[in-house]
């Protein structure tokens, strides 16, 4: 038996069996008080906070674990279940809908950041896709002076996370770099707009090629990648119903619950986490360890509050307990600018869900008697290139403005790191710069057709370009020392030459794909931005800085980097300036004080023998 916890107004407590864990939401019942002490304390149930708890409950039975989420436990939730409702949540209670500061270089907008507050978090928000990185990437992280944590540990560690059902050829044909026996499921959609068909020889006229191997480490080419969906009722597949049901009887989970702040002790010369204090104030002591496991904007604010940071603690009147400038600075997140089509009669596009009532209840009707529908929908084409396939001569001309900007970042380890994806042959030849994705769908600024437009009921068709390695660098900090207050995001998107520059290059590349057969054949007129409209470079520059948007993938508030190169945690995981002594029936290779988790793959590393 495992336990789910539900705080609501005041202390309560639920206990559920694993069945009722993945089949209804809890319910509070009188009568309880919490435990209070647990070995370890996972600060937020997401996507690695579950993976985390699931993996700590396995390995070390004699330990009690508990996991402290803010959003509820959601699994009868038909906007997070069926995959053509994805991105329906988006903007709810289940999303923390963070907003950005105004960005001056985008005309005063602001940039909205969606991510999970729901047990599962951000997993059970996404949209689905499941696909990895070059090798030689990950060897980057390594390199930049985190041993251990380099492509051959990494995709063990992938591996271990998911449950890939290979479609065979011609959509996959590799035969190794896939795990078939992890928890999260993945598979390529059995649902595939007729649309989709001229995705791969578009791309080949351009001298793409077809990838069918694209979880082995080398993901370059065109191709149709997986979704996490289950495919056995084609449902989402996330960390909340995939990981909690495997763990034992001492892993807890409360709902509903917020934490404010890590509590810290100091103990021979060094600050050891003692446990952390809810919202209401109320204490919850970790004998052994805390793993703050909050997320990309929640987790350097949770730290900051802490007594862990640089000079914004001082600004908000906070007591700095440990100096550790590099706490909310680091952030980086793909940007990505849209181009869509309204697409000819003959062809049905995702949008008629939308707009026809009737198609989408037979649709739906389909999918929840497990026959194939338009809801199985997730996403599904892709093509990953290096700049070379994109602006060919005109690529020295892209990577000197990169290097204008690398020479200004104050000797940042990362930044040189992505020059060098540019400037080495070898790896530039092999890591992709940009990302595209075909979208069955309208999706953009301009906004759908309205009643009463005469292109009301159309069916469009987007290609999403995605910039994905970003010179530009935001932050994430608090400005208040009450831990209700929003922290301050800064995404700081096209706030420099090289990353302008290339999203308009991006944009132009997507004009042209969409103009050339077959592509070109499912088309009646650009809707956005029009063709007439943009033309000139300045007018791409224009519409970039009027439309470019996040792919929702922040990352580096808490770098895993050497603590001089601005590191918050060590390749352990541990925070800096933090300390735990060893001993006790509770031991894992990583025995820490306070450490952080960015996503389920990284942290199977962290915690599996």
């Amino acid at each position: 038996m495992a336990y789910l916890r539900r705080a609501t107004g005041f202390t309560l407590i639920l206990l559920a069996t694993l069945e009722s864990l993945c089949a209804s939401p809890p319910a509070a019942s009188d009568g309880y008080l919490f435990t209070t002490s647990y070995d370890f304390t996972i600060v937020g149930g997401g996507t690695a906070g579950n993976a985390v708890g699931t993996r700590l409950s396995q390995q070390l039975p004699d330990c009690s674990i508990l996991i402290v989420e803010a959003g509820d436990f959601a699994p009868a939730e038909d906007r997070i279940n069926i995959p053509g409702l994805k991105g329906s949540t988006l903007g709810t209670k289940y999303d923390w809908n963070f907003t950005s500061i105004p960005q001056p270089q985008l005309n005063g907008r602001v940039i909205t950041q969606s991510r999970g507050k729901v047990l599962g978090g951000s997993s059970a928000l996404n949209l689905m896709i499941w696909d990895r990185g070059s090798a030689k990437e990950y060897d980057g992280w390594e390199e930049v002076g985190n041993p251990g944590w380099g492509f051959q540990t990494m995709i063990q560690a992938m591996n271990k996370a998911e449950n890939f059902t290979n479609p065979g050829a011609p959509i996959y044909t590799g035969s190794t770099g896939y795990g078939t026996e992890g928890p999260i499921n993945a598979v390529v959609d059995r649902y595939r707009p007729a649309q989709q068909s001229t995705w791969i020889p578009t791309f080949k006229s351009f001298g793409i090629t077809h990838n069918t191997d694209w979880l082995a480490g080398h993901n370059l080419g065109a191709a149709f990648h997986s979704s996490t969906i289950d495919p056995t009722h084609y449902n989402r597949s996330y960390s909340a119903v995939e990981y909690l049901p495997l763990a034992g009887p001492n892993l807890e989970v409360r709902t509903s619950t917020e934490v404010a702040k890590v509590n810290l002790e100091k103990s021979d010369g060094r600050y050891v986490a003692t446990g952390v204090t809810l919202m209401n104030g109320d204490v919850i002591t970790a004998r052994k360890e805390v793993i703050v496991s909050a997320g990309t904007i929640k987790s350097p604010a949770i730290l900051e509050l802490s007594g862990i940071g640089g000079e914004t603690l001082q600004a908000v009147g906070a007591e700095k307990v440990i100096n550790l400038p590099g706490v909310g600075e680091n952030l980086q997140d793909h940007p990505r600018i849209q181009l869509s089509f309204q697409l000819k009669d003959n062809y049905t596009s995702f949008d008629k869900l939308k707009v026809d009532p009737v198609y989408a209840a037979e649709q739906l009707a389909l999918w929840k008697t497990g026959k194939l529908s338009a809801y199985d929908y997730a996403a599904g084409a892709f093509s990953y290139q290096n700049w070379s396939s994109i602006v060919g001569k005109h690529e020295e001309s892209l990577v000197n403005a990169a290097k204008r900007v690398v020479a200004s970042s104050e000797n940042n380890v990362v930044d040189k790191k992505k020059l060098e994806y540019l400037t080495d042959p070898q790896l530039s030849a092999t890591i992709a710069q940009a990302e595209f994705i075909l979208s069955d769908g309208y999706s953009g600024v301009r906004g759908y057709p309205v009643k009463g437009d005469p292109l009301y009921a159309k069916g469009f068709t987007t290609i999403f370009a995605g910039l994905m390695h970003p010179l530009a660098r935001g932050y994430v900090h608090i400005n208040s020392s009450d831990a209700s207050v929003n922290p301050v995001y800064n995404p700081a998107f096209a706030s420099n030459e090289y990353d302008l520059r290339a999203l308009v290059i991006l944009a132009k590349y997507v004009r042209t794909i969409a103009q050339d057969p077959p592509f070109s054949t499912l088309w009646e007129s650009e809707y956005e931005p029009r063709e007439y409209k943009v033309q000139t470079n300045e007018q791409w520059k224009t519409y970039v800085l009027g439309n470019l948007n996040t792919f929702y993938h922040p990352v580096g508030t808490c770098a895993m980097l050497p603590r001089r190169d601005g590191g918050v945690v060590d390749p352990k995981l541990k925070v800096y300036g933090t300390h735990q002594p060893k001993g006790g029936r509770c031991e894992r290779d990583t025995n820490t004080c306070l450490s952080t988790s960015s996503d389920w793959n990284l942290r199977h590393c962290g915690v599996s023998s």
